[in-house]
């Protein structure tokens, strides 16, 4: 990929040095990866659960494996918890959180959800600042893996919390490239290579770092017995040249 007009490239990955078992991740991508959060996190919905009662969370080291060039996310339950994990590209040798904060950058990836209802891919720009909504959140891909694709963009106006949304009424089950081009004039989200809107309501101009937040019970819950991938076949990442 490299360089773009308008971009300079600071991260690519395209999972091909070779496999990590389930529990291993990052392994030998340890250098441009991290797992970001430990076993037993709680993601959104298990936040407004009290401990010891969640039925979702974090747990990387059940969920995240390198293989044939992928990424794979398994995604299951296991004791009535169903498992995600939010993994974060590391860009400039970062060494703690945020992994990769920049202010504006174009963020690629192909990936491939299978159909999984209950699950949910949110993957996120995320204010370092954690003063949500106010510094805002992009989200793209969106959406539970049982439904379609979608675009999300929060912000606020006039004191009031607002989404954006932006929805190519496309499902999940094939593989995409979900692009996002996040500058100061707005916020415009391709996939597969295709314009799906710009969003110009609020853009966030403070540093946001990138997270691919899968996630699940949002709102609802994915049955005990459903399991299956998400893969992720490369992610790329620019800042404003």
């Amino acid at each position: 990929m490299g360089d773009l007009p308008g971009w300079r490239q600071v991260f690519a990955e395209d999972f091909n040095e070779g496999d990590v078992g389930i529990g291993g991740f990052p392994g030998i991508y340890g250098a441009r990866w991290s797992a970001n959060y430990f076993d037993g996190t709680p993601d959104t919905a298990a936040q407004l659960q009290p401990k010891g009662a969640r039925t979702s969370g974090y747990f990387p080291s059940k969920v995240l494996s390198v293989h044939d060039g992928v990424l794979d996310m398994f995604l299951h339950s296991e004791n009535g918890v169903a498992m995600g994990a939010a993994p974060s590209p590391i860009v400039g040798g970062a060494v703690q959180r945020p992994w990769n904060s920049q202010v504006y950058g174009r963020y690629s990836v192909r990936f491939k959800a299978e159909v999984l209802p209950g699950f949910k891919l949110a993957w996120l720009l995320w204010p370092d600042s954690k003063q949500w909504p106010r510094d805002g959140e992009i989200d793209f891909p969106e959406g539970d893996l049982g439904k379609v694709i979608y675009a999300a963009v929060h912000g606020v106006q006039n004191g009031i919390h607002e989404v954006e949304v932006r929805r190519p009424n496309v499902p999940y089950g094939d593989w995409h490239i979900a692009t996002t081009e996040w500058g100061p004039g707005g916020i415009e989200f391709f996939l597969d290579g295709r314009s799906i809107g710009v969003s110009s309501a609020f853009t966030p101009s403070t540093p946001m770092h990138y997270i691919l937040q899968t996630e699940s019970c949002s709102p609802d819950c994915p049955a005990p017995e459903t399991n299956g991938h998400v893969y992720v076949d490369w992610v790329a990442i620019w800042e404003m040249a």
